[in-house]
């Protein structure tokens, strides 16, 4: 192999940061370079365990998913059309419904289970009163910030409650 059609590897630049490996050339192969990468940073660290601890538990956090979204979704629907509360309002009752026609079809025999019943049906109403009153006035006006943290709250709480206990 000549001069011209060996490759010129030596004159290859590395990143800035990175750690360079030559490897002597072999007899039947081309030579190449190996690029090790420097240790990340603490910060680096830090947000990759993180973010594995966020992927392990990403089903115990379904609430906070949800509200985090609901948040900004609810700002948007405010900005583009504010009357879109008054139509949302109205599912306020749904929850209710569901508890009526609940307790009908299958009276609960135990006292926690028509607690639960009761509990879910206070949240979920709630949630959706607030989704309408945030869409109408806008996710932080007035005490609507704190009644989105609060529910958030008991949402969550209530869902690692069940999921430990089914």
């Amino acid at each position: 192999m000549s001069s011209r059609t060996r490759s010129r590897t030596r004159t290859a630049k590395a990143p800035a940061g990175a750690t360079t490996v030559r490897i002597p050339r072999q007899r039947s192969s081309q030579p190449f370079i190996v690029v090790v990468p420097d240790r990340p940073s603490l910060s680096r660290e830090a947000l990759g365990f993180l973010g594995r601890l966020l992927w392990k538990n990403r089903r115990s956090l379904a609430p906070l998913a949800l509200a985090v979204l609901a948040l900004p979704g609810t700002a948007v629907l405010h900005a583009l059309a504010w009357w879109s509360g008054l139509l949302l309002a109205p599912l306020a009752a749904g929850p209710l419904a569901w508890l009526l026609i609940t307790q009908r079809r299958r009276p609960a025999a135990d006292r926690g289970v028509l607690g639960w019943r009761i509990g879910l049906t206070l949240l979920a109403t709630t949630a959706t009163a607030w989704v309408a009153l945030a869409a109408a006035f806008g996710p932080l006006a007035g005490p609507l910030e704190l009644l989105w943290l609060l529910t958030l709250l008991a949402a969550q709480t209530a869902w690692l409650i069940v999921r430990r206990t089914h």
